[in-house]
């Protein structure tokens, strides 16, 4: 039976799910998708209270704790941890954290938030995961929890099995919900590219009809985030740098005339001020 044009069937979303390949929300993935770029950006990220408030760290304690997840004693691996923000507030809740995240810089930085007295809740480790082997590591249903938020790395359908797989419990992520506000990557895309960036994230959209179809019922919430940032041009050339040589043909050395031009003309005594705005969704699904 041919189930390519039934919604409730999970061929019908895999087939979405492909079709996000070669769009412009699919080059922007590649951009965020690798270790250099979070390198890169590990110097800023998180540093602004703003920023940090937009993790909504509270609203996604209390959304385990309502679905009778007691994160007392609870075995979670966070699928690119960034910071350590969510991994050290669930340690701080109780539970015993394997953070995992493909960025040696955002890893140090983890390793710096991380207080002393939580230090043996909260176990670093460096892996890609898309070529992580849960079998290898012992890791098939290892876990009571698993998440990625925010995170590159469940990027394809066989990612998120393998994600699924590690759970007895539960799994979480959060993604983009929806086009982002980000100027100066609109601006850039625009100059080395050729055209107006069409940036129109689905994947957790595509993501939640495909977990529906598969006989899971995820929970999803919103949120609408903002915040400002100011870094110095030399930080903004490196991330952007990282993000464009993934995504354009163009010699590393004409990428790096274009974008140091470009953020000399916006900047104000050798910083730039950014502004990112969006909505995000979060999803939590019980197997």
């Amino acid at each position: 039976m041919d189930n390519s044009n039934d919604i409730f069937s999970t061929a019908f979303w895999l087939d979405q799910w492909s079709r996000i390949d070669g769009q412009d929300s699919s080059n922007v993935h590649k951009g965020f998708s690798t270790p250099e770029f979070w390198d890169r950006a590990s110097t800023s990220y998180d540093r602004g209270s703003d920023e940090v408030a937009c993790r909504r760290i509270d609203k996604v304690i209390d959304l385990f704790q309502r679905n009778d997840l007691n994160l007392e004693q609870m075995e979670i691996l966070d699928i690119g941890c960034g910071t350590g923000l969510l991994a050290t507030a669930l340690a701080r809740k109780g539970a015993r954290v394997t953070a995992v995240d493909f960025s040696q810089g955002m890893l140090d930085r983890c390793r710096e938030n991380i207080p002393k007295e939580l230090e043996d809740r909260v176990k670093l480790i460096g892996m890609d995961w898309q070529n992580a082997d849960i079998d290898a590591l012992g890791w098939r249903q290892r876990f009571d929890l698993t998440i990625a938020f925010m995170s590159p790395a469940v990027s394809t359908p066989h990612a998120l099995d393998k994600m699924m797989a590690t759970s007895k419990t539960a799994c979480a992520m959060r993604g983009w919900g929806g086009k982002r506000h980000h100027p100066i990557l609109d601006d850039l895309w625009g100059r080395i590219m050729g055209q107006p960036l069409d940036d129109k994230p689905q994947s957790l959209l595509v993501k939640f009809n495909l977990l529906v179809a598969m006989g899971f019922f995820p929970e999803l919430s919103w949120d609408t985030i903002s915040w400002d940032q100011t870094v110095t041009v030399e930080e903004e050339l490196k991330s952007r740098l990282a993000f464009f040589k993934k995504v354009s043909d163009q010699p590393e050395s004409e990428l790096r005339k274009t974008i140091l031009g470009y953020l000399d003309s916006i900047a104000e005594n050798g910083s730039i001020f950014k502004h990112q705005a969006g909505t995000t969704g979060t999803l939590l699904w019980q197997l």
